[in-house]
């Protein structure tokens, strides 16, 4: 019996082996899709600025050191790439300079109209303490649940916008690193913060458009920018 019994044991083996090397082979393929790094971790020579203030340039307000884009902050404004997305799931960390107080950023979706500080786009608040809160600027459409959404008239920065606030917050600390997920098809909206789902949003006005990284008062940091399209 030991013979026939190697037998069926080898075979067992080689069963569990070859098993083993297809999850090797196929699973990292099924579970990363295909994506763009935005970032090249050395320079942004794929981004382009609009900042508030005249002859202030965009190595004064963002810069690469060590791997990550660092933002200073001030002047208002932000850096976009020289592509346009319309659909599709972006990953984006960040985190707010180590023992420096924790301001205000966004990440800016579907950038559209004439070029300002502030522009016409749909954004992702990163703003401590409200990072997942969604916004409208400038008429972009979007929409979201009533008891969450709030409505402006005619703001100096934003002009007539809509906002639909997180369902919680989901930040780690001050100084610790954070992941932002969206995911934008057509007219719907999710945002994930440190894995959970913060916010969603509906009616969302589907134009092509950039991505952007927001200055707007507080260092920083940002190490990864990768989107996956979904056109």
């Amino acid at each position: 019996m030991k013979p026939v019994f190697d037998g069926l044991r080898s075979r067992w083996q080689q069963t569990i082996l070859v098993a083993a090397l297809a999850g090797t082979v196929l699973g990292p393929a099924q579970a990363q899709p295909a994506g763009i790094y935005l970032f090249n971790g050395l320079d942004l020579g794929s981004w382009t600025a609009v900042l508030a203030k005249p002859g202030v340039t965009k190595e004064q307000v963002f810069s690469v050191r060590d791997g990550l884009i660092i933002c200073k902050g001030e002047p208002l404004g932000f850096i976009q790439t020289d592509r346009t997305f319309t659909n599709f799931k972006l990953e984006v960390q960040y985190r707010w300079a180590p023992g420096s107080k924790p301001g205000n950023s966004g990440v800016f979706l579907r950038i559209n109209g004439p070029p300002q500080p502030l522009p016409r786009c749909i954004e992702c608040q990163l703003k401590a303490g409200d990072a997942g809160d969604l916004y409208g600027f400038h008429g972009m459409k979007i929409d979201g649940d009533k008891a969450r959404r709030t409505e402006k008239k005619g703001h100096e920065l934003g002009g007539d916008f809509i906002g639909i606030k997180k369902r919680f917050a989901n930040e780690n600390k001050a100084g610790q690193w954070n992941r932002v997920e969206v995911e934008l098809r057509g007219g719907n909206l999710r945002v994930w913060v440190n894995g959970s789902l913060v916010n969603e949003a509906t009616d969302c006005e589907v134009v092509a458009g950039p991505i952007g990284l927001q200055s707007e008062g507080g260092e920083i940091h940002f190490r990864k920018v990768r989107l996956v399209p979904l056109d």
